[in-house]
C-alpha cells in the first residue's frame, strides 16, 4: 500500500501548475484506499508480488479518484474526505476537467497492462457512467424504485471493486476460476459498502465520515433508508408522522436546521435499522462467493473485510 501510495502521487503530477494542485487535492486528502486494497489481497491468491499488479491497483484507484471528482459537482457536496469539494475551491468546469485528467492518466496506467485491461477498464467505465446517470434520472414509470437503486449501486459503486479484485487476481496468475469468484465477491460487497455509506450518511457526523451528512436528502439523491420510507407511503403503511417526514423530505432543505431535523428524524426510525440488515445481508452474501476458494490468510481477510463494511453501518 506504501508502493501504491507513492505510485498515486506521481500519477496525478501534472506539467500545468492548476492542473497538477487540482489533482493533488483528493489524493492529498487521503482516503480508504479500499480498491487498490482488495487488488492487493485478491491478488495473493496468486503472485503478489507481479508488478503488474501494483499497476493495477494504481489504475484502479486513479480510477476512483476520477469519480469523486464528477460526483461531488453532480450531488452538490461542499466537503470530501474532510476536505472542501474541488467544484468549491476551484469551481465546476475545473472539477469536471481534472476529473478527466485523472480518469486519463487512470487509462494510461491501464493500457500498459494489454487488451484484456483496457477492455475490463472501459467496460467498467461504461458502468460508473450508467450507474451515475440511472441516479439521476430515476426509475422508469412502474419500476420498483428499490430494485432500481440496487442496480445503480451495483454499476456506480460495485462495478469498480469487482474490477479491483478481478484485475488483482488476474495479474496475480490467479486461475479463471479465482479470478471470477474474486470478482463476484467484489461486486457484492461493492453494494454492501454503499449501504453502509446510507447509514452513515444519515448516523455519523461530518468529523467520523468526511461528508457533510444529509448532503443526499439535500440534493434530492435517493438512498435506502428514505427509499424505505417511500414504500411505506405506497403500500399504503406510513404513519403520520411518515407521511409528515416525507413531506419535509420533498420540501425545501436549503435550511441547515430543517436539514438537521430530517436528519434526525431519519436516524430514529426503523428503516435505518432496515438497511444496517440489508448492508449486512449482502456482505454475507459477498462472503458466501468465497466458499470455492482454499482456506488460509486471504480468504479470512477477505472475510474479514466485507464483515467490516458491514460493521461500518452498525
Amino acid at each position: 500500500m506504501e508502493l501504491v501510495e507513492t505510485r498515486l502521487r506521481a500519477s496525478v503530477a501534472q506539467s500545468d501548475r492548476l492542473a497538477d494542485t487540482a489533482s493533488r487535492h483528493l489524493v492529498n486528502a487521503g482516503g480508504k484506499r479500499l480498491r487498490p486494497m482488495l487488488a492487493l489481497l485478491a491478488a495473493e491468491l496468486g503472485d503478489g508480488a507481479a508488478p503488474e499488479v501494483l499497476e493495477a491497483a494504481v489504475g484502479v484507484e486513479l480510477t476512483h479518484l476520477a469519480t469523486l471528482y464528477h460526483d461531488d459537482v453532480m450531488d452538490s457536496a461542499p466537503v470530501r474526505r474532510g476536505a472542501p469539494a474541488a467544484h468549491e475551491v476551484w469551481g465546476n468546469s475545473v472539477a469536471i476537467l481534472v476529473g478527466d485528467l485523472l480518469f486519463a492518466r487512470a487509462s494510461t496506467t491501464v493500457a500498459g497492462l494489454g487488451p484484456e485491461a483496457v477492455l475490463i477498464q472501459s467496460r467498467t467505465f461504461e458502468r460508473l457512467c450508467l450507474g451515475q446517470l440511472h441516479e439521476t434520472t430515476g426509475p422508469d414509470e412502474g419500476e420498483d424504485p428499490v430494485a432500481h437503486y440496487l442496480q445503480v449501486l451495483a454499476d456506480k459503486t460495485a462495478s469498480l471493486l469487482a474490477t479491483s479484485a478481478r484485475l488483482g487476481a488476474m495479474f496475480g496468475g490467479c486461475p479463471q476460476d479465482v479470478v471470477d469468484t474474486v470478482a463476484a465477491y467484489g461486486e457484492k460487497l461493492g453494494v454492501a459498502f454503499q449501504l453502509a455509506d446510507d447509514v452513515l450518511d444519515l448516523a455519523s457526523t461530518g468529523a467520523e465520515s468526511g461528508k457533510t451528512p444529509g448532503t443526499d436528502l439535500r440534493e434530492k439523491v435517493p438512498t435506502m433508508p428514505v427509499l424505505r420510507l417511500r414504500a411505506r407511503a405506497t403500500a399504503g403503511t406510513a404513519s403520520a408522522d411518515d407521511l409528515a417526514l416525507l413531506a419535509t423530505l420533498d420540501g425545501d432543505l436549503s435550511d441547515d436546521a430543517v436539514l438537521a431535523g430530517a436528519v434526525r428524524s431519519l436516524r430514529e426510525h426503523a428503516v435505518l435499522d432496515e438497511t444496517r440488515a440489508l448492508a449486512a445481508r449482502w456482505a454475507q452474501d459477498a462472503v458466501t462467493e468465497l466458499d470455492g476458494l482454499p482456506e488460509g490468510t486471504v480468504k479470512a481477510s477477505m472475510v474479514a473485510f466485507a464483515e467490516a463494511l458491514a460493521e461500518r453501518a452498525s
